[in-house]
């Protein structure tokens, strides 16, 4: 998609990159395409361990923040638009050179491209694949100032950012959770997406509980779970809750997974966190979950455990609790 996009930029003779020096790319896809940019100058943004991974993997080098000067910045914007804003707020500071703006408009460039014409001139659009690409020779480092964002309180005094799953205050889905929680959990629990650690910070309420791994894909929101919860007794994982073991079985799972990762929801991301929760557990362990009541996910957990049960939820939420996983089953 940008790729296609940054392509007819370039071709056109509209868009040319610095001849040398440092290109940033803000939130990329891991498959993004970067047709005319030497691989050893780009300097991959990404937050998401999965995604990290794969640019990784592709010979990028990765990093959670951006760092600076680039000659160029390129900015692909994500879903929420705080977040957007503030990836243009710092891609702004750090470029010396041209500042490009991509994305979907389901993930509102329109309203982006809008914002950004009241404020210093834009060049482009070029609209393709459902998106559109844009640029800003002279940006000056102050036109976006005001768009920066960091991590802010929120209610209850819990720590958030931009971007981060309920940015503005408490999931009620987590706050579901917590009121069924059991006061004996066992002594190792374990928080698979565990966001900015609200589940985390009542576990650690228990007195029995010796160990809490708090487990998150996302860098910024691990960080403001640092600050959310500073028990001794909690560890924190910056890695992908579908992939990550824990150093020995775990009494206790509990979480909250996500169900998408774009505004499609996808069913197999919930799918993998039981999967990888019934592997963390002891033979006698217990997990316990909250999702949308749409979600489709007791027949795994039948598989997966020899008992499970719903608890009381609400019409928006259901309570999964499930317990004594079958070992030949994982």
């Amino acid at each position: 998609m940008m790729g296609a996009r940054l392509s007819l930029a370039l071709d056109g003779g509209w868009l040319v990159w610095p001849s040398e020096g440092r290109i940033a790319l803000l939130h990329p896809s891991p498959d993004v395409v970067l047709p005319s940019i030497d691989r050893a100058r780009a300097h991959i943004i990404s937050d998401f361990k999965p995604d990290a991974l794969q640019l990784q993997a592709r010979g990028f080098d990765c990093a959670t923040a951006a760092q600076g000067p680039y000659s160029a910045a390129v900015v692909c914007i994500p879903r929420a638009k705080p977040l957007a804003r503030a990836l243009i707020a710092d891609a702004a500071s750090r470029t010396e050179g041209v500042l490009v703006i991509d994305g979907q408009k389901s993930d509102g460039i329109d309203s982006l491209l809008r914002d950004m014409r009241k404020r210093v001139e834009v060049h482009g659009p070029i609209t393709k694949a459902h998106g559109k690409l844009f640029w800003v020779t002279d940006v000056g480092g102050e036109a976006f100032a005001d768009w920066a964002a960091g991590p802010a309180l929120t209610e209850g005094g819990f720590w958030t950012a931009p971007g981060v799953f309920s940015a503005d205050g408490i999931d009620p889905a987590s706050a579901l959770l917590v009121e069924v929680l059991p006061e004996d959990l066992g002594r190792s629990v374990a928080d698979l997406g565990a966001g900015w650690g609200f589940l985390s910070a009542h576990v650690l309420t228990r007195q029995t509980v010796e160990e809490v791994h708090l487990v998150e894909a996302g860098y910024m929101a691990l960080e403001c779970a640092k600050h959310n919860v500073t028990d001794p007794r909690a560890q924190f994982h910056w890695e992908d809750a579908t992939t990550w073991r824990p150093p020995q079985a775990l009494d206790t799972v509990i979480m909250n997974p996500p169900f998408h990762l774009s505004r499609k929801a996808d069913p197999q991301i919930g799918l993998a966190f039981i999967r990888a929760a019934a592997g963390a557990l002891h033979a006698q362990g217990h997990l316990w979950m909250v999702a949308n009541r749409h979600l489709p996910y007791e027949s795994e957990l039948q598989t997966l455990f020899a008992s499970v049960e719903e608890l009381d939820g609400d019409r928006r939420f259901k309570l999964l609790h499930a317990s004594r996983p079958r070992r030949n089953k994982r």
